[in-house]
This record gives C-alpha cells, structure tokens and sequence, in this order.
C-alpha cells in the first residue's frame, strides 16, 4: 500500500487519514495518478480490475474512488453502480477517469452514480483538484451527519411535551 505525505488537507479530522482507491487495468495508469496524488495528504491503494475494486473497497473503505470505465471483470460503471446502491458505500466519492470521450458513455457514468469524471490523458492538476475537493466534500458530509446523529440523540432524550 502506497502512502503519500504531504500538505494535508483542509479540516480532515486527524482521526483518520483521508482514503483514496485508484482503480484501473493498466499499470503505468495506477502509477501516474500515484505519482500525481503524491502531493495529497491520503493513503493510497489501488486496484486491478473490477472485482478487485470491490473487494479493495470493502477492506479499505476508501473516501475517494479513481474508477476507470473499461476494466476486466467488472466495468467501472458496474462498479459504480453497485457501490452508489449499496448504503454501505453509497457515499463513497467516485471519480471516473475515462479514455471514453462521447456524450453517451458520460451520460452511462452520470446514470451509473458517478460524482465526477476525467478525460484521459489527466492533467496533474485538474486531478489534484478535483480530489482535493472530493475529500473536503466528503469530510463536510460525513461531519453533517455526525450532528445530525447527535441532533437525533438529543432529541431522544428530551421528555415528551
């Protein structure tokens, strides 16, 4: 498992370190966009093809997946689909990082519950960014259901009027 330590992102409880699950066929892919997150202060796992993807996800529990659509096994948009139905993984953050380019296969990501998509070849930066901003989305989100939890319990225990 690859570790990348850097600048840490903004308001991540320091609890635990932001997770993020490259998924992708294609080793020298798996790479770069290691190499590219390099400066993002998260764990990094990857994984090999479809299947592996959901396994990799049900033992690192990753805060942001990097899907790649056309993989063995299982499709990244089969992926997808079956994490966003599953409430287990249906906050999982999913960023499809896609050689496919036409308007049907980014309308299949958005109907797939993707969150975000890339066009290959990535730029450094936009990628970055966009899992920069996933993260602090996520952590924001995770944080807002915290207080809702809380606001539930507080409401538990009032006397009833």
């Amino acid at each position: 498992m690859a570790t990348s330590k850097s600048a840490p992102v903004a308001d991540r409880p320091a609890t635990r370190r932001a997770r993020v699950l490259i998924a992708d066929d294609n080793e020298p892919n798996r790479e770069l966009l290691e190499v590219y997150l390099a400066g993002v202060e998260c764990e990094i796992v990857t994984a090999v093809d479809g299947a592996d993807t959901l396994e990799k996800v049900a033992e690192f529990r990753p805060d942001v997946l990097l899907l790649d659509v056309m993989m063995p096994k299982l499709s990244g948009f089969e992926v997808c689909q079956r994490l966003k139905a599953d409430p287990k993984t249906s906050t999982i953050m999913i960023l499809m990082v896609t050689a496919l380019g036409e308007l049907g296969d980014i309308e299949r990501a958005v109907e797939a519950g993707t969150d975000d998509f890339l066009s290959k070849p990535v730029n450094r930066i936009e990628l970055v960014k966009r899992v920069e901003n996933m993260l602090k989305l996520r952590h924001v989100t995770d944080e807002l259901e915290r207080l809702r939890s809380y606001i539930r319990t507080m409401d538990d225990d009032q006397p009833p009027r």
